[in-house]
């Protein structure tokens, strides 16, 4: 018999965790998991599923526009933002329910509040109980990164825009990464005057160049505005409600919402985590290879360990925990080329190295491009282009990166990482039959 309450006890329920739990279960452990807010975490509750709802929602202004040349007459469309919103809640709460049956059917028990570490094999509840366990896995994610400047709680992020109670006229989004960039695109295409402000004069740094050079020319033609290397001086809140918002360079704007989009920072402030003695660098939880932090029966899975801020990177970490320490199968995270994608408009596709960090390593590259447009955008009368790249490693021809912006590209790039993590060769590529008349056909016609 244990000595202790549970085998396993998760702190967190988003998709590390979850996963981790039930299948820890499913080999048989005892195991718990709590979670403050709701089940699901910051993918499922407020990030990539409901993000990608709106993404989908926003689509249909050019594809209505678009509509008219294929000879549908399409008649002037209003949006409702109120009742695409409740829809994605209701979706979100559907979701949240599903999350939490599959851990009542693994016979998971979940508490619905806050767990601190108490000890090596301990965790205190909210409510003051105090629970042991055999192992204690750390997944409580990461959260949007705030500013402090005055004015800063005029402001929102990602985790409101779910709930804003009604379409802003004029959005200003600080930062230039995915979330600032996807939701650029989402408030313009539902009719905001959007503007992005970065700190820097570049945009989705460690995307390959070209690609994100391709979005910015796009992003301004839609009429998205940049203003680069600047910084924050104040907000302040106005009689009708607008915010005055003053930059370093005193260039002053009005607009109606404030969004900070300037990246994520792991949940670990409050957890106990010091006082037990797990190390913590920068925020962060440091891990090795097996995800047991430097404490032998604490471990860390998902963004709070931030090394990879992607759910499938957490779901294979929780995967691999519970299969090692549980399933008796030692298994670890392969991160060499994981692809990405930012679901802007249009969208980006990517896995591997770019060509910079391709040159680095290799020395000697052959890139390949085609820079084409989509035949939907031609009928459509659209003018914009999309582009698809192909780093190789000289020496043996053998693809490291392919990066891609166009319609669909993040569905297309996920085949293309099966190629890239077989460690094919150009010329494997180009011995494949193209798929006409289709986008993806020009991965294997690339010059």
């Amino acid at each position: 018999m244990s000595n202790f309450d549970y085998d396993l006890f998760v702190v967190g329920a988003g998709s590390g965790g979850v996963r981790a739990a039930r299948v820890s279960a499913a080999y048989g452990a005892k195991v718990a998991i709590a979670e403050e807010y709701r089940v699901g975490g910051t993918c499922v509750i407020r990030g990539c599923v409901p993000k990608k709802l709106l993404v989908y929602g926003a689509h249909f202004a050019e594809d209505l526009a678009d509509a008219r040349r294929f000879g549908w007459d399409v008649p002037d469309c209003a949006f409702d933002w109120v009742r695409l919103r409740d829809n994605v809640l209701a979706e979100v709460d559907r979701l949240n329910a599903a999350y939490t049956t599959t851990l009542d059917s693994h016979k998971v028990e979940t508490f619905l509040e806050r767990a601190e570490i108490a000890g090596p094999n301990s965790v205190r509840l909210a409510s003051g109980r105090i629970i042991t366990a055999e192992k204690i896995l750390i997944a409580t994610g990461a959260r949007p990164q705030m500013l402090d400047f005055p004015g800063v709680e005029h402001t929102i992020t990602s985790n409101d825009v779910f709930h804003l109670p009604a379409l802003p006229k004029r959005v200003l989004i600080a930062g230039a990464g995915y979330i600032a960039n996807e939701f650029a695109g989402i408030f313009h295409e539902f009719g905001s005057d959007v503007t992005v402000v970065n700190r820097s004069d570049a945009i989705l740094r460690g995307y390959d160049e070209q690609i994100r050079d391709r979005l910015l020319q796009i992003s301004m033609g839609k009429g998205i505005q940049f203003r680069f290397n600047a910084t924050f001086k104040n907000i302040v809140k106005q009689a009708d409600g607008s915010l005055k918002v003053t930059l370093s360079n005193d260039a002053t704007m009005e607009v109606d919402c404030v969004m900070l989009a300037i990246g994520r920072v792991p949940n670990t402030e409050g957890l106990g985590l010091e006082a037990a003695g797990v190390e913590i660098n920068k925020g962060a939880v440091v891990v090795d290879a097996d995800n047991r932090t430097n404490i032998s029966s604490i471990f860390a899975v998902g963004d709070v360990t931030n090394r990879v801020q992607l759910t499938p990177v957490a779901i294979r970490e929780g995967q691999a925990f519970a299969d090692s320490f549980f399933g008796k199968k030692p298994t670890r995270v392969d991160y060499e080329s994981i692809p990405s994608a930012v679901f802007s408009h249009p969208p980006i596709g990517a896995v591997g190295l770019t060509e910079g960090q391709a040159k680095q390593k290799y020395g000697a590259v052959k890139v390949y491009t085609s820079d084409f447009r989509p035949m939907k955008n031609v009928l459509a009368g659209r003018n914009e282009r999309a582009l698809y790249k192909m780093v190789c490693d000289a020496a043996s021809n053998r693809v490291v990166g392919l990066h891609m912006i166009g319609p669909d590209s993040g569905e297309i790039v996920q085949v293309a990482a099966v190629a890239i993590k077989a460690g094919l060769t150009k010329d494997a590529f180009d011995q494949t039959v193209a798929l006409h008349p289709t986008m993806a056909e020009e991965l294997v016609l690339m010059k």
